[in-house]
């Protein structure tokens, strides 16, 4: 059990830091400027959180799991970036199918992100089972 606590921190880590590179630096205009009209003046950190704990566990079992099981990075890397596309799709999609407005360009920007993210975190994963096993 304890393995597994250690390989979820250490892939909880990567994905905060990569993701708040991304949304604190990187494409912060670019959401304000597509999605100002909805954004909240306050994030709410509590669902934040309970995103980011089950969105890595998600990555755990169907993602790095597997691929140390077939000790693959390949393996690894496809199977996060379908990850990611399926469930930044889910959000995505559905926004762009029942919010008025929603911007065709945040789903194709974020579908797109979720994909890299999710691959280059199940490598961070990957690489940190492998060194803690």
């Amino acid at each position: 059990m304890g393995h597994y606590l250690k390989l979820y921190g250490a892939t909880l880590v990567a994905f905060f830091a990569i993701d708040m590179l991304w949304l604190g630096l990187v494409a912060r205009s670019f959401y304000r400027q597509h999605l100002g009209f909805l954004l909240s003046p306050n994030v709410n950190w509590v669902a934040a959180l309970l995103f980011y704990l089950l969105f890595i566990a998600g990555i755990l079992v169907f993602v790095v799991l597997p691929g140390l099981k077939a000790d693959s990075l390949r393996t690894t890397l496809l199977y996060g970036a379908f990850f990611g596309l399926v469930t930044y799709a889910t959000y995505d999609l559905t926004n762009l199918a029942t919010v008025k407005q929603w911007p065709l360009i945040v789903t194709v920007v974020d579908l797109l992100w979720g994909m890299v993210l999710t691959a280059a975190v199940s490598t961070a994963g990957f690489f940190a089972g492998k060194w803690l096993a």
